[in-house]
């Protein structure tokens, strides 16, 4: 993984919020200024798991080191999707008029949240050229990497974005190189897929910058249960079976990685070094579900969110998911889901 984010601006004063501040072995760091953009909808978990640990950083080590500022497209209070209303430093046409002077922010920073899709912000794919064009580190939160791959910027890179945009990002925009992961740094270009992962990323971030003994600082003030490393997975359907068969989580895992081409029996008890009579004793243990059984299911499940949130042909969903016929992917669909593709997508 690339160095995140160097800071490259000095220390200023103003506008920009900080609490505390540096190491003393680091008191010849340059401040750390982002520009926060946030997209109405927003999740305000992904938001506060990202600034909340820098504030912390701060504090702990005297001195203020991080520094941001947050923006909205008219520069009016944005809505959260909790109901929350953020009051912001600027608009994202101040953004985009601060980016072409000399005195730029080290990080440019996007949060968005759920329905992402209907945000078409020219403003905002304005500063995301710009900060290309004067190569501005770019970091994406949760779904926000949406936004960037529409931009054009991610084509060709390695990215992420929470696990329930996975299926319709990788079907929408298919010249990324889609990950589960819970961050991915790809150049100066950071993508995350929110909510909790965005904690983890600011650890990394603060470990990059003020080293690993600040970090540690901030994970023990915190209370935090777990330091998680960007290369991690996210949560999946198979996940809640990791505390009881980490057997059962490798095989889910794996049909989760096919999808689209689906394993036999036989290919996935050769993947995972086991006989297909083991897997089945397995999940008729902790699942309750013969394995192809709930192969389909894990199949039908990333339709259904391709239905939700793409306009791609029932047909095209049906391939995607491994399914020989559109006939076939709507009759397994209504034996799961009591109703058919159609009727989900109205």
């Amino acid at each position: 993984m690339n160095t995140l984010f160097p800071p490259i601006i000095p220390p200023s004063s103003g506008e920009w919020h900080s609490t505390g501040g540096a190491f003393t072995s680091r008191h010849d760091l340059a401040a750390y200024r982002m520009v926060v953009l946030l997209v109405p909808g927003f999740s305000q978990l992904t938001l506060s798991s990202f600034v909340d640990p820098l504030r912390v950083a701060n504090s702990v080590s005297c001195r203020p080191f991080f520094e941001w500022i947050v923006a909205s497209s008219d520069g009016r209070p944005v809505v959260c999707a909790s109901g929350i209303s953020v009051c912001p430093n600027k608009s994202f046409a101040e953004v985009a008029s601060d980016l072409q002077r000399s005195d730029r922010p080290s990080a440019i920073v996007v949060c968005a949240g759920a329905n992402v899709e209907s945000h078409p912000l020219a403003s905002l794919m304005n500063i995301i050229h710009l900060c290309r064009g004067h190569r501005i580190p770019i970091a994406a939160l949760g779904t926000a990497t949406w936004l960037l791959a529409k931009s054009g910027i991610l084509n060709g890179t390695s990215c992420t974005i929470h696990w329930e945009k996975l299926p319709a990002l990788c079907e929408t925009f298919d010249r990324l190189h889609v990950t589960d992961s819970l961050f991915v740094s790809d150049g100066d270009i950071v993508t995350c897929a929110g909510e909790l992962a965005s904690f983890d990323l600011a650890l990394e971030l603060i470990h990059h910058n003020l080293g690993k003994e600040s970090a540690a600082a901030v994970f023990e003030h915190t209370g935090a249960s777990q330091w998680r490393s960007g290369c991690e997975k996210q949560s999946s359907i198979g996940a809640k079976y990791a505390g009881l068969s980490k057997r059962v989580a490798e095989v889910v895992r794996l049909m989760e990685q096919h999808v689209e081409d689906p394993l036999s029996m036989r290919d996935i008890a050769k993947c995972v070094g086991l006989s297909p009579r083991q897997i089945e004793r397995l999940f008729v243990q902790y699942v309750s579900c013969p394995p192809m059984r709930y192969y389909r299911r894990v199949r039908l499940e990333w339709a259904k969110r391709l239905i939700e949130q793409t306009n791609m042909p029932f047909l095209e969903i049906a391939v995607a998911c491994g399914f020989i016929s559109s006939s076939h992917f709507s009759k397994s669909f209504r034996e799961l889901f009591g109703k058919a593709p159609s009727a989900c997508r109205a």
